[in-house]
């Protein structure tokens, strides 16, 4: 027994953009430049097709409590929603006609230049930035595309004490097997460092005490998650070093440098469901006593590159029905609807408020 299927009529549908830069990421401000692609077998009727471009952050995680009851908590928070209209309504029988071929209707979407936080994923929230595409036509299901980008915010540099020196001390007695008392002062040039850049580090120590003291430094990651009126949080070692014990009656001065690795995600510190921080840890590895130790805050800042001058390929993702085929050329009706001067021009995007008065906001 054979079976016929019907040929798609369109084979591919599918969005692409435009990279600015080698890392393939945006900033605030930028504008995407990209193409909605619309390959048909045949002339077809569509009813319309929108772009869309939305910025988002969700949490949701679950929490176990006795007797096999557990909670779910969940919150959103959106930062923009951008709809635009490439091909409207127009006929009488509200709909358009293109051509057998390839159609390429171009995008071109400005992102909000205001305070939104960078691309973020982990297995308990999600920050994400998206360009999608809906193909509406009769008595069809709509057809959807998506494709992600990486946005990083710039660096907010109003944060409080962000360029400033830290300074942070602690005394600490030795009751235990011991006695005496150990105090240290840690200095670190400013608060903020850009990704590769070097992070110096000074603890120095006196020990007036009969037990030797270790110095340990450590860089780590916090992240945190809002919802409900509750929060979930998670720590990561990033970095770990450290020196040589302080002996007994002794006063030392130790210094330390951390290189920031270039791959570590900046801070996000203005997304109020999520927030990425990150420490610097210092503390004395006393042996049969509690450990003085010192918390500095660090924000990790995004390092830019120069846009080139031409874009690198584009980048994308879609719906293909078939593998792509050569068509042939359009005619000029066809290309007519594919030109830049048929899309209409790029509406206000309104912006929804990054700080809502409470953790949790509807879809």
């Amino acid at each position: 027994m054979s079976i016929s299927l019907r040929k798609m009529t369109i084979k591919n549908f599918s969005i692409e953009y435009d990279a600015i830069n080698s890392k393939n990421t945006f900033s605030n401000g930028d504008t995407i430049n990209g193409r909605v692609i619309v390959e048909v077998s045949k002339e077809t009727k569509i009813q319309s097709l929108v772009f869309i471009a939305k910025g988002k952050a969700r949490v949701c995680w679950s929490e176990h409590y006795g007797d096999n009851q557990h909670h779910v908590y969940w919150s959103n928070e959106k930062y923009y929603d951008v709809k635009h209209h490439i091909l409207r309504k127009a006929r009488q029988d509200g709909t358009e006609v293109i051509c057998k071929g390839r159609h390429a209707f171009p995008f071109s979407f400005k992102i909000p230049d205001r305070k939104i936080p960078s691309s973020f994923k982990s297995s308990i929230g999600n920050i994400v930035h998206k360009l999608k595409a809906e193909l509406h036509q009769s008595m069809k299901l709509k057809k959807k595309v998506k494709t992600h980008f990486t946005f990083v915010s710039k660096a907010d540099m109003d944060t409080p004490g962000l360029m400033e020196p830290q300074n942070g001390c602690k005394d600490k007695s030795v009751n235990v097997f011991g006695s005496g008392n150990i105090s240290m002062d840690v200095h670190t040039k400013r608060m903020g460092y850009m990704q590769g850049e070097a992070l110096r580090v000074t603890a120095e120590v006196s020990n007036h005490s009969t037990r030797s003291a270790k110095p340990k430094f450590i860089l780590y990651e916090k992240k945190s998650f809002f919802a409900q009126g509750h929060q979930s949080v998670s720590k990561k070692i990033i970095l770990k070093e450290k020196s040589e014990a302080v002996a007994s009656s002794a006063k030392e001065t130790v210094t330390k440098v951390f290189s920031i690795p270039t791959e570590l995600p900046p801070s996000i510190l203005n997304c109020s469901i999520i927030k990425l921080e990150y420490k610097l840890r210092i503390c004395l590895d006393v042996k049969f006593a509690s450990n003085p130790e010192i918390k500095l805050p660090i924000v990790i800042l995004p390092s830019f590159e120069v846009p080139a001058m031409k874009p690198p390929a584009a980048v994308g993702f879609g719906f293909n029905a078939f593998e792509d085929s050569d068509q042939a050329p359009c005619n000029t009706a066809s290309q007519a609807q594919a030109a830049p001067q048929e899309v209409d021009p790029p509406p206000s995007y309104e912006v929804y408020s990054m700080y809502p008065s409470e953790y949790t906001s509807a879809l």
